[in-house]
């Protein structure tokens, strides 16, 4: 047993399981991608939004071109009352690329994962397996492998498991089962619903109105209410947000005529100064759900390692999920690559090995992850009012632009430039702005003439 050997299952072919596909390949290390649908581009989904450092990393897999052909920079943003007063009218946004040479990007999700699965190689995409609905997770210590089984009745066989499976992760519970197992006390394990919810949304998507140029955003605010609107290249994506009425870690399926009381509660509510909710709603789009929120308190155990939602969620107001979850993917997958680069071509890294790998994973990220859970919170409580204090913050304080243009240059810049990005992948810098990047990109040597 080698390194040729040394296989890596990642649960879940959603943009964070793509990501992994992507960094292993370019590791040279072997994987198979295990998603439940039938299809890796599903029709369905919100619109998501890259942060220059996802950008960065995306474009150390050569998608740069394809990454901005099929998104649109964020470059404005607007704010309503429920009544349609518009109180921030800013492209404060803007000094992101100023700074670091790269704005943020906005993707109806089924584009996104598009670019994702088609940018893969021939090889690379045949290792993407689709209808694989996982049941269970075993590790055998004694050959130093995890078995994964599915629905179908198929099996696969790795060296480390990468649970990129998102907010209901049967990695993760099936982690949790094994250390329940293994006779760990309750205090020391997750909650089988580690997450928690206070808020639920109502999304829907539609074409772009004429009327409304791509690359906007903003949201309308109103007391434990919000609705947010973000507009890409060809359609836009509305999500509605509201408490409820009590915390909960149930999940709930909500009914046609959930989704229509929720819809008529805010139809009237204004989304740009010359629409309203009602004007662009299409049912055939819409979905509802409650936003789970938390960190979970395990993310690995033996070869098993977590990734993304499976173990940590955030409110979808400030665009943080997915951005975390490829930093995540991106220190597991430096680390890994490491560890297999130390252990030669002769051995797999040791059982050891591969928990001191997840543990630097973990160490790396957990500081990130809890601030940007913290300023996630944050930005949904204050944008739904949730007090007279995020009224009075929301609506006064941190409305006028120049405080915009403040936070970003002197909060949000100088954490997203100490984001990480594969240290063993060898590209040109994409984006360069006035501000440097901490961890610079690997520099392909210079070719030399005989």
């Amino acid at each position: 047993m080698g390194a040729a050997s040394f296989k890596i299952v990642i649960v879940g072919g959603g943009p964070a399981g793509l990501v992994a596909a992507h960094a292993l390949h370019h590791a040279g290390i072997d994987f198979v991608v295990l998603e439940r649908r039938q299809s890796v581009v599903d029709p369905s989904g919100a619109s998501v939004v890259l942060s220059p450092p996802a950008m960065r990393v995306l474009s150390q897999f050569g998608l740069r071109e394809q990454l901005e052909e099929a998104g649109v920079e964020l470059s404005h943003y607007k704010s309503f009352t429920s009544q349609g007063y518009k109180f921030r009218d800013t492209t404060a946004i803007q000094l992101l690329k100023e700074c670091l040479g790269a704005a943020q990007y906005i993707y109806h999700r089924p584009d996104l994962i598009r670019v994702l699965y088609e940018g893969l190689s021939a090889e690379a995409k045949a290792k993407v397996l689709t209808g694989k609905k996982v049941t269970t997770v075993a590790q055998d210590n004694d050959a130093n492998t995890v078995q994964v089984s599915c629905a179908d009745g198929s099996t696969y066989t790795g060296s480390v498991v990468i649970g990129a499976d998102g907010v209901h992760s049967r990695t993760r519970q099936q982690l949790r089962q094994s250390m329940v197992r293994d006779g760990q006390p309750p205090a020391a394990c997750d909650d089988e619903k580690p997450y928690e919810c206070t808020y639920r949304m109502l999304w829907c998507s539609f074409p772009r109105p004429e009327s409304t140029a791509p690359g906007l955003g903003g949201e309308t605010q109103g007391v434990d209410r919000t609705l947010a609107l973000m507009v890409s290249r060809k359609t836009a994506m509305i999500i509605c947000y509201e408490k409820l009425p009590h915390p909960t870690r149930e999940r709930i399926d909500y009914t046609e005529k959930d989704v229509a009381r929720m819809y008529q509660s805010f139809a009237d509510w204004p989304v740009t100064e010359t629409l309203r909710f009602r004007d662009v709603f299409d049912s055939r789009t819409a979905g509802m759900a409650n936003l789970p929120e938390g960190i979970i308190k395990n993310f690995s155990k033996g070869r098993v390692c977590l990734v993304s939602d499976a173990c940590h969620r955030y409110t979808p107001n400030a665009g943080l999920g997915l951005n975390n979850g490829i930093q995540d993917v991106v220190a597991l997958c430096n680390e890994i690559h490491a560890a297999v680069k130390h252990a030669g071509p002769a051995r797999e890294p040791s059982q050891e090995e591969v928990e001191r790998v997840f543990s630097r994973y973990v160490n790396q990220r957990l500081k990130f992850m809890k601030g940007d859970l913290q300023g996630s919170a944050l930005l949904t409580r204050l944008q739904a009012w949730a007090s007279t204090f995020h009224y009075v913050m929301s609506r006064y304080v941190l409305a006028p632009d120049w405080v915009l243009r403040l936070g970003t240059r002197y909060k949000a810049v100088p954490t997203m430039r100490k984001l990480l990005v594969l240290d063993y992948i060898e590209a040109e810098e994409p984006y360069v702005g006035t501000v440097s990047w901490v961890h610079p990109i690997k520099m392909k040597a210079a070719s030399t003439c005989t």
